[in-house]
């Protein structure tokens, strides 16, 4: 008969190897490091994606006078999501409900993967990844979607920038202005500031206070508060070009970057130059051929700074759709902090 050890043995005698492996002053950092698990705060960084019942003309369409509880349009890259009528599996004690799903890859709160922009030739950076070697969804280590949490706070400017305007943000930079030029968005200043607590594996997370014009949104680019004729704030151009500069300086591989506004990028560097956005996207041309990701519109940043703010040490969790192929997926966002 096998002999088997309790669990205080068990863990007497892993102490004492690792103690003759690494010494034991390491062994007692190591687990001093470890947090209790009843002292680790878990934080939703996900929005709700609202969803409609089908149209009965075209039903891969949503029916916008048909929402499913209090589901409201929200700005996107697509038609609202589509939840048809559960199908029914009776058994003798009830029944099962089951229903199809029809949802645009980077709906609500979701991540982008280094598939989602094909780079020409004139963007591709040397030692940048081509674009039949990037990853899709689907291909993306589970490590990377794990990693601890540096954090840029830029609220309380673009808190200001908002009370010009009694709280309230406008398209036009002439009443509220989150313009690159702006100091209400992500700056060069901002990475520089804190480039000595990146490492590899890290998110870079920016809390700019804009999640809550998420909900009831409105499908309208122009007229919703949320993307406000991309005038928002996130990461400019001169930011994502400072990041890049320190990460090759370095030699740091970042896991990926998010941020609680419509897109990654602010929306003056979204939009580019003109209509046909050229030199548009800065975030998603130079951040992909890294292979580092983006995660966008997400919520509750706010809880995550102010954990940061008491010095607790806060690890990110995206879990994300694994479908074959993929160029990103709607993400349930996890903060987890602990001191």
């Amino acid at each position: 008969m096998k002999t088997q050890l309790a669990p205080p043995v068990l863990m007497v005698l892993v102490v004492v190897l690792l103690c003759l492996v690494g010494g034991c002053s390491n062994v007692h950092r190591e687990l001093q490091l470890q947090p209790r698990q009843d002292s680790i705060r878990v934080l939703d960084l996900t929005h709700a994606i609202p969803t409609f019942r089908p149209r009965e003309d075209q039903p891969l369409l949503p029916d916008l006078d048909r929402p499913v509880r209090r589901s409201t349009p929200i700005a996107g890259f697509g038609p609202q999501a589509v939840l048809f009528a559960p199908e029914v599996f009776k058994t003798n004690q009830g029944h099962f409900d089951s229903a199809a799903l029809l949802l645009q890859e980077h709906a609500g709160t979701h991540l982008n993967a280094p598939n989602h922009y094909v780079n020409e030739d004139a963007s591709l950076e040397p030692g940048g990844i081509p674009n039949a070697y990037r990853k899709s969804v689907d291909e993306i280590n589970v490590r990377q979607l794990t990693g601890p949490v540096v954090l840029i706070d830029v609220s309380r400017r673009v808190g200001a920038e908002l009370n010009r305007n009694g709280g309230m943000p406008s398209p036009d930079t002439g009443v509220t202005d989150f313009s690159d030029g702006s100091i209400a968005t992500v700056r060069a200043s901002d990475i520089t500031a804190i480039q000595d607590q990146l490492v590899d594996g890290a998110w870079l997370i920016a809390n700019t206070g804009w999640s809550k014009f998420f909900p009831a949104s409105g499908e309208d680019w122009d007229k919703s508060a949320f993307v406000n004729g991309m005038n928002h704030p996130g990461f400019t151009r001169e930011a994502i070009d400072r990041l890049v500069e320190v990460l090759d300086r370095r030699g740091i591989k970042i896991a990926g970057i998010g941020s609680d506004s419509f897109t990654g990028d602010s929306g003056e560097s979204a939009k580019g130059r003109d209509e046909n956005y050229s030199f548009a996207w800065p975030a998603h041309v130079r951040l992909y051929q890294r292979d580092i990701l983006i995660l966008e519109s997400l919520a509750n940043v706010e809880a995550l700074a102010s954990a940061i703010e008491r010095r607790e040490s806060c690890q990110l969790v995206a879990g994300v759709l694994k479908h074959v192929g993929g160029t990103g997926g709607p993400a349930r966002v996890v903060g987890m902090c602990w001191r």
